[in-house]
């Protein structure tokens, strides 16, 4: 399994929004300052946030994007799910009912699935919530480290 930039960066953009909740709107321009991630590479992640109601875009002067709920409601295999698609390790363990032919005889299924198990039980108990409170302890132990 490998997550993709688009997948790493989604989730860092989601956790700048959760860490600057102040009920004002956040600019793309901000988040990639913070971020080091490009404005363009940016608008196409916010994009299928907003698409699948993660966020909510607001134009004009004001304008900008927050989180359309707690942060504590969004967990990072939500996040992972939507920008990677399936995060299985093995293309036979992506449905729900395995329909390889070899699905009887083969051994290493059992592995797979172990190891998909073991992956969602990791990113669906973690939410935005968990990684921002993580990252404002380490602002405040290693502050020089940090882009606020």
């Amino acid at each position: 399994m490998h997550i993709s930039t688009k997948g790493r960066y989604a989730l860092r953009l989601m956790i700048d929004l959760s860490m600057h909740d102040t009920g004002e709107n956040v600019s793309l321009k901000e988040i990639s300052e913070r971020q080091e991630i490009s404005v363009k590479y940016l608008e196409q992640i916010i994009s299928m946030l907003n698409r699948a109601g993660y966020v909510r875009s607001v134009r004009g002067s004001n304008g900008g994007y927050r989180l359309t709920r707690d942060p504590s409601e969004y967990t990072v295999g939500m996040i992972l799910r939507l920008t990677e698609g399936s995060i299985c390790v093995a293309p036979c363990t992506e449905s729900e009912v395995n329909t390889c032919p070899r699905y009887r005889s083969c051994v290493t299924v059992g592995v797979w699935e172990k190891i998909n198990k073991a992956v969602s039980d990791v990113v669906d108990n973690i939410t935005l919530a968990d990684l921002a409170r993580e990252e404002r302890e380490k602002i405040e132990n290693f502050p020089g480290d940090y882009v606020i």
